[in-house]
C-alpha cells in the first residue's frame, strides 16, 4: 500500500485535512484536522440526510413538489434560478443539490423540512464542530448567521466513513444520500487527479475508481470531502483551506496544487498502483 506524504501547504491559508483508509478508518495523512474552517457548501449533506431520513420515515414525498419560497431566493452555485420550471419534486431537488451543489434548491429543502430540524442533524450524529447553519445568500450581512455551514476534516472525513458503512441513520438513509452526491460535477479539487468524466461517474469509471464527494467554494476556500474506492482499497477524506485572513490575494492556485498533489496519492493507494504507474 501507498504511504502518504503531506505536500507543500501555503501558510498563508488556514487547512483541516484529514484521509482515512474506508475500511479500517485507520489515519492515512493529517494537518489540523481538528481545526475548524468554513465550509461553504460542505453542509448541504446535512440537508441531503436529513430530506433521505424524513423520505424513509414516509414524512416526506419523493415525488411531490417543492415551492421555492421568494425569500430565500438565491443565484450562483447551481442551475435552478436559471431554469424556467424552478417546482421540481423534492428527489429531483435534493439531485440538483448533489450533483450542482445548488443553492435555491438547497434553500427550497431547507425550508421545507425547517431550518432547524436541518442545524440539528449534525449534532445528533456526534459532531460538535461541525453542521449546516444557515440558508444560502446573495450577500451575508452582519445581522445573519456567520457563514452557511462549517466543519472539520476530522468529523467531515468520519461522516463520509460512516455514509459509505452504512452507518448515518440507517442503511437505506446512508445509500440515498450516497446516490445524490454520485453525480457530483465538480471534480476540480482533490478529485481532479482521479481522472474521472466530471459529468458520468456513478458507476466505476477510469482505473475502477467509484467517487461520492460534495465539494464547497467561495471566493477565500476551496473543501473537498468524499469516499473513492477502487480495486486497491477505499479511503474516506476532507480537505478543507481558507484564506478569509489573507484577501485580497486569492490562494486557490497554492491550495488547488496541494489538493491535486493528494488526489494523486488518494488515485495510487485506491487503485494499488504506484504513484509513477498512474501516470501511464
Amino acid at each position: 500500500m501507498s504511504q502518504f506524504v503531506m505536500p507543500a501547504l501555503t501558510e498563508a491559508a488556514t487547512w483541516s485535512i484529514m484521509i482515512r483508509d474506508g475500511e479500517t478508518g485507520e489515519v492515512l495523512a493529517e494537518h489540523d484536522a481538528t481545526t475548524q474552517c468554513e465550509t461553504a457548501s460542505i453542509g448541504k449533506i446535512f440537508l441531503l440526510i436529513r430530506v433521505a431520513t424524513l423520505i424513509e420515515q414516509g414524512e416526506l414525498d419523493p415525488a411531490s413538489p417543492v415551492i421555492v419560497p421568494e425569500e430565500y431566493a438565491v443565484a450562483d452555485s447551481g442551475l435552478l434560478y436559471r431554469m424556467r420550471a424552478k417546482h421540481l419534486c423534492v428527489d429531483d431537488m435534493a439531485l440538483l443539490v448533489g450533483a450542482f451543489s445548488d443553492n435555491l434548491a438547497t434553500n427550497a429543502l431547507i425550508y421545507r423540512c425547517g431550518l432547524q430540524s436541518v442545524r440539528d442533524v449534525a449534532p445528533s450524529l456526534g459532531y460538535a464542530n461541525t453542521s449546516l447553519h444557515d440558508y444560502l445568500r446573495d450577500e451575508r450581512t452582519p445581522d445573519m448567521p456567520w457563514t452557511p455551514s462549517y466543519g472539520t476534516a476530522l468529523e467531515l472525513s468520519d461522516l463520509m466513513l460512516r455514509l459509505a458503512r452504512g452507518e448515518i441513520v440507517s442503511t437505506g438513509v446512508s445509500a440515498t444520500v450516497l446516490s445524490w452526491l454520485a453525480s457530483d460535477a465538480d471534480t476540480s479539487m482533490l478529485a481532479d487527479s482521479l481522472l474521472l468524466d466530471p459529468l458520468a461517474h456513478v458507476d466505476a469509471e477510469y482505473q475502477g475508481i467509484t467517487l461520492r464527494h460534495k465539494t464547497g467554494t467561495t471566493d477565500f476556500a476551496r473543501i473537498d470531502v468524499g469516499h473513492a474506492s477502487g480495486p486497491g482499497g477505499s479511503v474516506a477524506y476532507a480537505v478543507a483551506a481558507n484564506w478569509r485572513q489573507a484577501l485580497p490575494n486569492d490562494l486557490r492556485a497554492p491550495v488547488l496544487d496541494a489538493m491535486r498533489d493528494l488526489g494523486e496519492q488518494v488515485r495510487a493507494r485506491i487503485t494499488g498502483l504506484r504513484r509513477e504507474e498512474t501516470l501511464t
